[in-house]
């Protein structure tokens, strides 16, 4: 009996050990969210959809003008009197095909239009996921950005709580007067006010990646992981600049629709030209037995020579080419801005990761012994907390605009050239 209780209990250890493994919070790297979001986000997909609707129109484009077929039947006699012959006698009747002969290689002009219009499709749903994908970095840095303000301020108050400890025995003592200990105890208030500020904060920030991840998953087993520093080392600004000419999907839209307005330009001028229709007629005419006829319909472009839709499409080509110049000009100007960001964030934080974040460590454990001995003055040790505080806090919010800055910077490249 007691060997069949402990193996239940074992047993049962066992299912709690495994259902906590299993229902263990696992922090999502950047590129599972990135993986998330492209195989999810609606707005990607609704995208793609317009892709294959411009595939369906190329089969559009490429079909052949059909054929048509008449039937007549004439020379049908249903009234009375006359000769002596059924109303059928001298029925006519005859059938006649025809068909459109395009001419200028029309059709296949309709088809690379209709490619072309696809390329362009593609790169302007790349174009839409650099920018969504700009949104949900966005994201998950302010999510990055909150738990480690989340761990700052668990780890002020955890050091601060150690701190009361420490002078509620002074206090026991007495070493210090009850007016100062009180004030110690009020400004625990500031440190449980940052921790609670921080906990809103992370979880709106997580609600907003579930958003743009169409992810139904609760707060609190959501979560996401990835190193929150700066790297000091940046690519050339020259190497940013031809990864953006060769990467970024609207100005590869805008060179696209270019060659797109020239192949539409041709194809106005082959629609300007004369198309003939031919026509093959059988028949049976009493008292013919039968007959083959054949039948040319040109039509007479004397007024319409589509000469509207020519002039159109050869303005469009300079339109788009200015376009195109228009985008040239602001991929540099993206660039430049975003890179001149960067760097500035880069300068920023050297100092304080060299020096800043050191000293002011320093000097709060130094007055904080200090107060303990009695050697600092109250409002040196509140200081002191104050400026160690400030300082994590600035560094943090330094980091973060360090990396929305890169992110800035990889949307102006189109592609990631800062992780």
């Amino acid at each position: 009996m007691r060997r069949d209780l402990k193996g239940l209990i074992v047993g049962l250890f066992l299912v709690v050990a495994l259902g906590e493994i299993g229902f263990a919070q696992k922090a999502l790297t950047w590129q599972e969210v990135r993986d998330k979001f492209e195989a999810a986000n609606p707005t990607l997909r609704a995208g793609q959809i317009g892709i294959d609707e411009s595939r369906a129109q190329e089969i559009t484009a490429n079909l052949r003008p059909n054929p048509n077929l008449t039937i007549l039947a004439d020379q049908i006699d249903p009234f009375n009197g006359g000769p002596p012959h059924g109303p059928f006698a001298y029925f006519l009747s005859a059938g006649t095909v025809s068909q459109l002969w395009e001419r200028q290689h029309k059709r296949g002009l309709r088809l690379e239009s209709a490619q072309k219009a696809t390329s362009i499709a593609t790169s302007g749903q790349a174009d839409l996921e650099r920018n969504l994908l700009f949104n949900l970095r966005g994201a998950f840095v302010q999510t990055l950005q909150e738990k480690a303000i989340l761990s700052l301020a668990k780890e002020n108050l955890a050091y601060y709580d150690h701190v009361l400890d420490v002078n509620r025995e002074r206090y026991k003592a007495g070493g210090i007067a009850q007016v100062d200990l009180k004030r110690l105890e009020l400004q625990r208030v500031q440190y449980l006010s940052d921790l609670q500020t921080a906990e809103v904060n992370l979880r709106v920030a997580k609600i907003q990646l579930l958003m743009l991840l169409n992810d139904q998953t609760p707060v609190e087993e959501f979560d996401v992981g990835g190193p929150f520093d700066f790297t000091e080392q940046l690519p050339s600004l020259s190497d940013v600049r031809q990864a953006a000419l060769d990467t970024r999907p609207d100005l590869k839209a805008a060179l696209q629709s270019i060659d797109k307005a020239k192949t539409d330009y041709r194809l106005a001028i082959a629609n300007g030209s004369t198309d003939p229709v031919l026509g093959v007629d059988v028949g049976r005419n009493p008292p013919i037995d039968a007959y083959l006829g054949f039948s040319v319909s040109i039509p007479l472009r004397i007024f319409d020579r589509n000469q509207g839709e020519k002039r159109r499409t050869q303005l469009d080509i300079d339109r788009n080419d200015r376009l195109a110049a228009a985008a040239r000009a602001q991929v540099f100007s993206d660039v430049d801005s975003a890179y001149a960001t960067v760097n500035s964030a880069v300068v920023l934080l050297k100092p304080y990761k060299d020096q800043y974040l050191e000293e002011a460590s320093s000097v709060r454990d130094t007055i904080s012994f200090s107060y303990q001995h009695g050697a600092a003055s109250l409002l040196d040790f509140l200081n002191a907390q104050a400026d160690y505080r400030s300082v994590q806090v600035n560094y943090l919010n330094l980091v973060a605009s360090y990396l929305s800055a890169a992110s800035q910077l990889n949307l102006a490249v189109g592609r990631e050239v800062i992780q």
